[in-house]
């Protein structure tokens, strides 16, 4: 009874079916994938979001109450937003030495601190001049144009990134999304610190600093779906 079963196991294993002329074809023009050079692009980011930001400051022209206020609050709170805009870029982009994928928890991280910071900041802090402008809370909703203007400068580091990503985020896809808006937010923030000259808190605390929350709450739900290839 073993006999034919030995002799079955004994002979070759059949030959596979051919692939056909056109998979031939296919898989003699493969190339090797290129490797991602993540301080490159977070190079192009940093470079092409910094010039975009540069002429939208240009073309809007810098707020009427430049010259009346502290010196050392615009530059200090310039200061921090260009920081808002590189941390959260920088760890969206960078992985750890030896590894491929970026770190997501400091992703989480940076995505949280920049947004509860710069609400916070601009609650607390708000100087004014005579040429100063106020919202107040009768007046709050008019300050969408301000939402608008800083997601329109979030756009572009965030779908730089977004490509930059492209099949590169196995997990934690949505909080790095999140600190690339994050970082994107805070270029918006940066421009309407140089361009709006409305002084109030509510305006500055949640409508700039607002603009950190929403881009990131709005990478994080859009981002992933165009890096995650299928």
């Amino acid at each position: 009874m073993s006999e034919p079963l030995d002799e079955l196991a004994a002979l070759p294993p059949p030959a596979p079916p051919p692939i056909g002329g056109a998979l031939e074809a296919e898989l003699s023009h493969l190339e090797p994938a290129a490797m991602r050079r993540p301080l490159r692009q977070l190079a192009v980011l940093v470079g092409a979001s910094l010039v975009y930001g540069a002429g939208l400051v240009f073309v809007l022209t810098t707020r009427q109450d430049l010259r009346e206020l502290p010196i050392g609050w615009l530059a200090g709170v310039a200061l921090g937003w260009l920081f808002g805009f590189l941390v959260p870029s920088y760890v969206a982009l960078m992985p750890r030495p030896g590894a491929v994928t970026p770190r997501w928890q400091l992703a989480a991280i940076a995505a949280v601190v920049a947004s509860v910071g710069f609400v916070s900041l601009g609650l607390a802090v708000h100087p004014a001049g005579p040429s100063s402008s106020s919202y107040g809370v009768e007046r709050f909703g008019h300050g969408h144009t301000c939402l608008e203007l800083g997601l329109a400068t979030a756009l572009v580091p965030v779908v730089i990134g977004a490509i930059f990503l492209r099949g590169a985020l196995p997990i934690g896809s949505r909080w790095i999304a999140a600190a690339l808006g994050a970082g994107g937010g805070c270029l918006g923030g940066l421009v309407l610190h140089l361009y709006c000259h409305i002084a109030d808190g509510l305006h500055v605390g949640l409508i700039h600093g607002g603009v950190v929350v929403v881009a990131a709450l709005l990478s994080a739900a859009i981002v992933p779906r165009t890096t995650n290839v299928r």
